[in-house]
């Protein structure tokens, strides 16, 4: 599959596609997050925070560049937002938790994509209008075209 497009209508409809991509998570799963401010990409990742069984609210990280939040697996929610230089995402060491056992959320994921995994499944979030956003997953790896197959297939079963 190379691509998969999605429109949500509303902010419970994007966090119902974050917990679908939660529920389906494996261990060592990366999820990188491309689109302006305000595109849903932490509403995304709260719904993967739900779909991984945590009851904690995924806040944007800016400040902090990184939150871990607790369920089946772990979640490291990343925000690349305040860097600017590859240089500086590089020196944040965060290979231990692409490469571990969690899940990693990474949102501004575009400042870095150099230099981060070449596997994970990039999603292009577009912003329509105040409620509307259109999602372009795009699988990197064998495990993500079977994560967008099962992505697709439980939509299917919805219609």
């Amino acid at each position: 599959m190379n691509t998969l497009e999605i429109t949500t209508r509303s902010p419970e409809e994007t966090q119902e596609l974050g917990k679908q991509l939660g529920k389906l998570a494996q261990p060592g799963d990366i999820y990188l997050l491309s689109g302006q401010l305000g595109a849903g990409k932490t509403c995304l990742t709260q719904g993967i925070a739900w779909g991984l069984g945590s009851t904690e609210y995924a806040a944007s990280p800016t400040f902090v560049l990184m939150r871990e939040l607790k369920g089946r697996l772990m979640l490291y929610h990343i925000d690349l937002y305040r860097l600017d230089h590859l240089e500086e995402i590089a020196d944040l060491g965060l290979d231990d938790y692409f490469y571990g056992k969690g899940v990693c959320v990474v949102e501004w994921a575009e400042k870095g994509l150099a230099i981060l995994p070449e596997e994970n499944l990039l999603a292009q979030i577009h912003y329509l209008n105040d409620k509307e956003r259109r999602f372009i997953l795009t699988p990197n790896g064998k495990r993500y075209d079977e994560l967008l197959q099962q992505i697709q297939a439980v939509r299917e079963e919805r219609r």
